[in-house]
């Protein structure tokens, strides 16, 4: 197995893409920690991992729980070999109609949070171990209404190289994973019934290249490959996991005369 006697920790590891990951980790042969903001989905998400996984309660946004919550499952575990900083927010912050609380909340969720949840847990990493952090093809795709959170994911684009840099000595590898509009709870505010994910979903896969939505494990098995040994020597990097909306737009259905 890929990930045998290896420590990883998932922020945000309760649902989507995290619990994925999390699930495809502990089935590499992983110990796993998940953490989240919602107890109950934790409680889901820890039965469904089972013995081999450790879920806490600790929001992203609270740098303190989040240094509790690295202490206490490097006390379980040991030190990390991976962490995949994951956690994080989505919603549309029109320009005219958002007020500065809601751009400050949406930055904080999505790029001081990755900055701190890296700073906590980097008393517990092992030398050559791997940093993953989640971003998004809204830092490239200029999509209206998104421009606080497109900036939070081109930040963390930016943070990544530079602490591929800092970290380097260490022989830490910091890479990120670039996901495009993927199957996640993260849709439900925008899409809240069945009938407007049909829409969506019909939406995104006409946009997409390859001709559907992503799921939740394909992007996990891109995170996969870059906290386990099969990456040694990838570091500063974004593995973009979008069905080549961004790289080959063209290619999209939408697009295509026949």
């Amino acid at each position: 197995m890929r990930l045998s006697n290896k420590v990883l920790v998932v922020t945000g590891g309760n649902s989507g893409i995290g619990l994925a990951a999390a699930k495809l980790f502990v089935a590499e042969g992983a110990k796993v920690a998940v953490t989240g903001r919602n107890e109950s989905t934790l409680r889901q998400a820890a039965d469904a991992l089972g013995p081999a996984a450790f879920a806490l309660r600790a929001d992203s946004n609270d740098y303190g729980a989040t240094q509790r919550a690295f202490a206490q499952i490097a006390e379980r575990f040991g030190k990390f070999e991976g962490v995949f900083v994951n956690a994080g927010a989505a919603s549309v912050t029109p320009l005219g109609q958002t007020t500065p609380e809601a751009f400050e909340e949406l930055v904080r969720s999505n790029f001081s949070s990755a900055f701190f949840t890296t700073q906590a847990a980097l008393p517990h990493l092992r030398d050559g171990s791997s940093l993953v952090f989640n971003g998004s093809v809204l830092a490239s795709l200029g999509m209206p209404g998104w421009s606080a959170y497109g900036g939070a994911k081109g930040a963390i684009r930016s943070m990544v190289r530079v602490l591929a840099s800092e970290l380097a000595p260490r022989r830490i590898r910091v890479n990120q994973v670039t996901p495009g509009g993927t199957k996640t709870p993260l849709w439900t505010p925008m899409a809240p019934t069945a009938q407007a994910q049909e829409i969506l979903d019909a939406r995104i896969s006409a946009a997409t290249p390859l001709g559907r939505m992503g799921e939740a494990d394909d992007v996990a098995r891109a995170v996969l490959f870059l906290v386990s040994d099969d990456s040694t020597h990838v570091t500063g990097t974004e593995l973009v996991v979008d069905g080549g909306a961004t790289q080959a737009p063209a290619g999209a259905p939408i697009f295509r005369s026949v």
